[in-house]
């Protein structure tokens, strides 16, 4: 028994002491501090758009638990900077007294900023500040750096009652407005020029009988959920040129608002360029089009699209989806997307000429390539009938073209079976390398794929050997099964790569002429 309580005594000392609250901590000397960084840069953002949140990792390298009697930034409560500091508010997120830290312990700082263009150095455009740890003589400091970008802002208006600018889907009201040739801020609207980015929020609407213009060198951004739209009988014509450095100064770049690099490459982030129905003839010239949901909407348009020296990577459904449109491209690279990178869909026109079609996207039942003529609906629900609303193709046409992707089979036809009717062209590979491994024989005999046995036409499941598919770059190598399988003709009429290479005789596939990588 008496050996019992002892034991009980010790176990009631130590379940006292383990649930102790009473540390005791020192006041910091200033001296205690370890940070996972020196400066924090919170990289490049537009005016009065907030930052992503950056982390600094703060440390007690003694063996005292310490008390730090301040964390604050610099400029206090006028900061355009806001912390939060291990779980904690503070006042208004820009001081915190009295911070406790055990020994050999760190914690967390979180920080965002928001500011203005008129906050930063009027000469480099930085806003700075600084986290000041501790007062008096004992303070430690950590640098914040933020570069910002002054933009043109286009956005719908917002109304005396509260309510915001609407366009019409059809008879669907969404968050957006019609760009103004008269805007009293912006200027005119219908044309976007280099001198400084353009920010979309909602719907920007091309009206009817419109043509946006795009300089050489724009760059155009979107918020979250934006779109640029061309409604019927409008027009685009972007129309950039060649660049001599990787700043890339006279292509005309889309992509979203996040300006970090966290997100140079993450899909999804706005809409689509939306041509919708009856939309006239477009031109899309040394375009890059980025981290779309969908990069190129065309539907049903009244003229046809031309795409030249146009690159659309990073897109969460579609690089292009092409509904009963009509287009011709040259030097085209579309690469990874969620379902397809170019969907030629409802029937159309589709002429391509040197063009990359590549889809790495990790899903089983994603492709480069789809090209189909009809939809299926319901027409008898009780008896499960399934009928087919089936369109003329009149062209779907691959000159000099790479498909590729990581799946077995990158290209399908999909021609509609119960709608004879309609105009089917049968599509044209004419010097085509295309991944198709037919290797269940679910094609054998198809005779939409018999063009895959000319071999004189079509090389397949040979590698193309692009450079760095996951940093879309698509240049194919020396050792490329691209190489010299061209149509001579064919580059007589694309006599100049992507890159501004002239072509010769011996024609490479694809958009670009082979190359030694490093180059």
């Amino acid at each position: 028994m008496r050996h019992t309580l002892y034991l009980l005594a010790i176990f009631s000392i130590v379940l006292l002491s383990s649930c102790r609250q009473d540390f005791d901590f020192e006041r910091s000397s200033g001296t205690e501090l370890r940070f996972s960084r020196d400066t924090v840069y919170l990289d490049t953002v537009f005016t009065n758009i907030g930052s992503s949140t950056y982390t600094l990792k703060v440390y007690n390298n003694s063996d005292k638990d310490i008390t730090i009697p301040s964390i604050q930034l610099s400029r206090g409560l006028a900061s355009k900077y806001r912390m939060t500091v291990d779980g904690m508010q503070g006042n208004q997120g820009k001081i915190f007294n009295n911070v406790e830290l055990l020994a050999k312990d760190s914690m967390f700082i979180f920080i965002e900023t928001t500011a203005e263009i008129a906050d930063a150095n009027p000469e480099d455009f930085l806003y700075t500040d600084q986290i000041q740890f501790g007062s008096g003589t004992s303070v430690q400091n950590v640098e914040l750096v933020t570069l910002i970008k002054d933009a043109h802002f286009l956005y719908p208006q917002r109304f005396e009652n509260g309510t915001y600018e609407n366009i019409f889907l059809g008879e669907t009201p969404v968050y957006g407005f019609f760009l103004d040739e008269n805007d009293p801020v912006n200027g005119n609207e219908y044309h976007f020029t280099n001198e400084k980015p353009y920010v979309i929020y909602g719907y920007a609407a091309v009206g009817s009988d419109k043509t946006l213009k795009i300089d050489p060198g724009a760059r155009v951004h979107f918020h979250a959920n934006s779109a640029l739209l061309v409604a019927s009988g409008g027009a685009i014509q972007a129309l950039g040129d060649y660049s001599s450095t990787d700043q890339l100064e006279n292509e005309i770049i889309f992509e979203g608002d996040r300006l970090e690099p966290g997100f140079s490459d993450f899909p999804g982030q706005w809409l689509a360029i939306w041509l919708t129905s009856g939309s006239a003839s477009s031109s899309f010239e040394h375009v890059t089009i980025k981290n779309a949901t969908i990069g190129l909407y065309i539907q049903n348009n009244s003229g046809s699209i031309s795409l030249k020296n146009t690159q659309i990577y990073n897109s969460s459904n579609y690089g292009i989806l092409a509904q009963t449109a009509t287009i011709k491209g040259e030097n085209v690279v579309v690469n990874s997307a969620g379902q397809v990178a170019l969907a030629c869909t409802l029937g159309g026109s589709y002429e391509f000429k040197h063009s990359t079609f590549n889809n790495n996207w990790a899903s089983s039942r994603q492709l480069a390539v789809l090209i189909d003529n009809y939809y299926s609906v319901e027409s008898d629900q009780d008896a499960g009938t399934i009928d087919q609303v089936a369109f003329d193709l009149q062209k779907a046409e691959f000159h000099n073209c790479i498909i590729y992707g990581t799946n077995q089979v990158e290209l399908r036809i999909n021609k509609s079976a119960i709608n004879p009717n309609v105009n089917w062209t049968t599509p044209v590979f004419n010097k085509v390398l295309v991944k198709f491994n037919n290797s269940n024989n679910d094609y054998t005999n198809h005779p939409d794929y018999e063009f895959l046995y000319d071999t004189s036409n079509v090389k397949k499941n040979q590698n193309p050997r692009f450079e760095d598919v996951s940093r879309n770059k698509l240049r194919i190598g020396e050792d490329s099964a691209a190489i010299g399988f061209g149509d001579p003709l064919i580059s007589q009429q694309v006599p100049v790569d992507l890159a501004g290479q002239l072509r010769n005789t011996s024609s490479d596939l694809g958009a670009y002429q082979s190359t030694t990588f490093g180059e």
